[in-house]
């Protein structure tokens, strides 16, 4: 739905300075030329579509979010008139009620005029060069005028109507067209083979990445990928498979109408779901990252503009999917805070003992966890009795009787 302006200019350069002459045409049925697409079809030597076909909706709007002309913009209306300059004419009267109904608002701004005014007169150039109607040209970009096939071809906004493209190869056969560089030229086509040249797959997947949907599932894969590479550091497959999807991603945001605050969200919300997974604060970091992340997700692109805006399914599933894997890890991150310590040294507190000696003034050496210690009791302790080691310090357990075993202390435990 439109294009590049510098990328549009570009073409239209081409198609004014060819010695070839270009025909465009807008097929097959359903198809339309809208935005840069109407520009093109104004410079091209010859424009023709097929039924059910449409044109228009030139009016420039910005990409990058924010700053940028509103969709549609109005044309400027005149100053209203006093009560003393009231025409006596009620004929005359009722024509100017009749256009002041129809007459847009003022453009808001001067940047917009600008643009916009920039644009009108580019395409009034270009109508006037190639003979096509130049009010219309101007009322599809102030109002994005649209108009069907037949409508343009009787407003002499295109050249021809032709079902397919051998019809109009038959219909445009002698006509003749000023071409630059070569004057007069007659047009023989009747009998000229067609050779098609189709897209590549370089193209096509380029086409591809540049689908909002799928820019916004490379911008979450990337971001999951790099991730995984900084929780699990070395395999490598993450931050590749990351850094590869981030590029391409990117690479389909700065041809996209993107909002950066819709990003900036996003990447919040990313970070709030990452922090409660580290530091679990009840849920609160984790829910205002969930809403940060919707939020950021649906107004990521302008969904105003047609053709433009990620579907809510697909937004409902990567945020499910975020926000699964970030209590998943705030799940596991509380579940190992509350379990028993297995390693290291507070791991002995609270396990079982066996002393190996009677205690002498309350101290001796117990065997724990497979190896020997000097404890200290507050109660009397002799040799094999079963003990519970309550505290440490140090190199050195605090212990308390479990149950007397007098004669059953084992060998291993005494040597």
């Amino acid at each position: 739905p439109g294009g590049l302006d510098n990328s549009m200019r570009d073409m239209i350069k081409v198609l004014l300075a060819s010695e070839v002459p270009v025909a465009t045409y807008v097929a097959p049925n359903g198809a339309r030329a809208a935005s840069a697409g109407t520009y093109l079809m104004y410079a091209s030597h010859i424009a023709a579509m097929a039924p059910a076909t449409n044109i228009g909706s030139s009016t420039p709007v910005s990409i990058g979010g924010g700053g940028g002309s509103p969709f549609p913009i109005p044309m400027p209306t005149e100053p209203e008139a006093t009560p003393e300059e009231d025409a006596p004419d009620e004929a005359a009267a009722g024509d100017e009620d009749a256009e002041a109904e129809h007459a847009p608002a003022p453009l808001p701004n001067a940047m917009e005029r600008k643009v916009v005014n920039d644009a009108v007169a580019y395409i009034r150039s270009i109508a006037e060069l190639r003979g096509r109607n130049v009010e219309w040209a101007e009322r599809t970009v102030r109002e994005a005028s649209n108009l069907p096939a037949q409508e343009a071809l009787e407003m002499n906004v295109i050249d021809f109507v032709a079902n397919d493209l051998d019809e109009l190869l038959a219909a445009i056969d002698g006509e003749t067209l000023e071409v630059e560089g070569r004057g007069t030229v007659t047009l023989a086509t009747a009998q000229n083979d067609i050779e098609r040249v189709e897209p590549d797959w370089r193209y096509e997947l380029l086409g591809i990445i540049a689908d909002p949907n799928v820019a916004y599932i490379l911008l979450m894969v990337g971001i999951y990928g790099l991730i995984f590479e900084f929780y699990n550091p070395g395999t490598g497959v993450g931050g590749v498979v990351g850094i590869i999807c981030l590029l391409l991603g990117a690479y389909a945001l700065q041809m996209l109408p993107v909002n950066y605050a819709g990003l900036a969200l996003i990447v919040v919300g990313i970070g709030l779901l990452a922090a409660e997974a580290f530091s679990p604060s009840f849920g609160v970091l984790g829910i205002g990252g969930v809403a940060a992340f919707v939020i950021g997700s649906v107004i990521l692109f302008d969904a105003d503009l047609p053709g433009f805006g990620v579907s809510i399914p697909i937004i409902a599933a990567v945020t499910a999917t975020t926000a699964g894997l970030a209590f998943f890890a705030l799940g596991a991150a509380v579940k190992a805070r509350r379990s028993a310590v297995v390693s290291g040294g507070e791991a002995i507190v609270g396990s079982s003992a066996v002393a190996l000696e009677d205690f002498s003034d309350g101290a001796g050496r117990v065997r724990a966890l497979g190896e020997v210690w000097r404890a200290t009791a507050p109660d009397e302790v002799k040799a094999g009795d079963r003990l519970k080691v309550t505290g440490r310090d140090a190199f050195s357990l605090t212990v308390a009787p479990v149950e007397a075993s007098g004669a059953t202390a084992h060998p291993s435990d005494s040597d």
